[in-house]
């Protein structure tokens, strides 16, 4: 582990020294490719020996949506636990106080949403410091991050938590690079671009696919691609998720400072203690989920406004709704009458594809 970790910081090293250039991108698109290559080992240790995932990690998945509260020690991530969903975390004032994951579940608008408190992390933890490597990895199973910042601390934690999250091949609030790459058996590297490249050319690609023992691939670029955009694509284990920004202990500060914390995007200011804004909070939460409520009509009576079935927003067809409910339902469906605002007619008779929009109320006709 020492080996790959000296490797690491000689490259982050070499990194920093080199000038950002034109000259220079090729040689540090090659170190990019050489760290991402060695963040991944240190991801997949060797099954010899080795800790296993720690006690209290291993927490089932469950309800409609996973939301992880990452930070550092002691900004309030077990008192919000504590407040949202009257779960017992320990809370004291000194740091390291929670040192497994605790779950708790919330119940908004009829979607159970689980929420894991993690252990608080430390500089250093996408390299395997504290009990970082266990953080982050159970943090990769979630629909969204609530990155829990200390409103009396510097605002520097956002930017070292963000660092570690990415190391770890967790992108916040980003979307996935619109490129294309695909692997061929001859014809060596092949480059095209709809757009002006200003960050990669040939030569920068050609080392980056070496570095992966790549020789063969056509390369599409649709935008302006970086070199860690391509890195992301040919490493393929990265995660695009939606991330808010928690202050918390604004109770602490002047307004002045909080009208500065203000124009940060996609942030949401709180005091967990005396549960300030936590209604705000839940409801950013629930637009960056971007859940899709559907609601069930038995045939003949009213629907059933009380229990919807929630679906994501990526898979929301009838066709998602029926395997959400039971598997074997979709080898009886005939059809189904939809009212809401995914279709015109009132009620209006789908197939399984129809996509459902947001509190649509759905009555399955079966095969006789």
């Amino acid at each position: 582990m020492a080996t790959v970790m000296q490797k690491i910081k000689d490259i982050e090293d070499e990194m920093a020294r080199t000038q950002k250039n034109k000259a220079t991108a090729h040689h540090l698109g090659l170190l990019k490719a050489k760290l991402a290559k060695l963040r991944r080992e240190l991801l997949t240790p060797s099954s010899k020996g080795g800790a296993g995932a720690g006690e209290g990690f291993d927490v089932t998945k469950s309800g409609d949506a996973r939301v992880g509260l990452v930070g550092f020690p002691s900004v309030g991530k077990s008192t919000l636990l504590n407040k949202l969903t009257g779960t017992y975390s320990e809370v004291a004032s000194y740091e390291f106080t929670t040192l497994t994951c605790i779950p708790g579940v919330i119940v908004y608008r009829g979607a159970k949403i689980q929420l894991l408190d993690l252990p608080g992390i430390i500089e250093g933890a996408k390299d395997g410091k504290g009990r970082g490597r266990q953080v982050i990895s159970t943090a990769r199973t979630c629909s969204c991050i609530l990155i829990v910042l200390d409103a009396i601390k510097p605002i520097t934690h956002k930017r070292i938590i963000e660092k570690e999250l990415e190391g770890f091949g967790i992108r916040l609030n980003k979307e996935p690079p619109n490129l294309t790459f695909r692997k061929k058996d001859k014809g060596g590297i092949n480059l095209t671009s709809t757009v002006t490249d200003t960050h990669l050319d040939l030569e920068t690609v050609k080392a980056i696919c070496g570095e992966y023992r790549i020789h063969n691939a056509d390369i599409n670029l649709r935008y302006d691609a970086t070199a860690d955009d391509l890195i992301d694509v040919i490493e393929g284990s990265r995660i695009y998720m939606p991330c808010i920004y928690v202050v918390n202990k604004i109770d602490q500060i002047t307004l002045e400072e909080l009208e500065i914390l203000d124009k940060l995007p996609h942030y949401c200011p709180i005091s967990a203690h005396l549960e300030w804004n936590l209604d705000g909070l839940l409801e950013k939460i629930w637009e960056y989920l971007n859940l899709t409520r559907i609601y069930t009509k038995p045939k003949g009576m009213n629907p059933d406004y009380e229990d919807p079935v929630i679906l994501s927003s990526k898979k929301r067809t009838a066709e998602d709704f029926c395997n959400k409910i039971h598997k074997d339902m979709l080898k009886q469906f005939k059809y189904a009458l939809v009212w809401g605002s995914s279709v015109k007619h009132k009620p209006q008779r789908v197939g399984k594809e129809h996509e459902l929009e947001d509190e649509d109320v759905v009555q399955i006709i079966k095969k006789v």
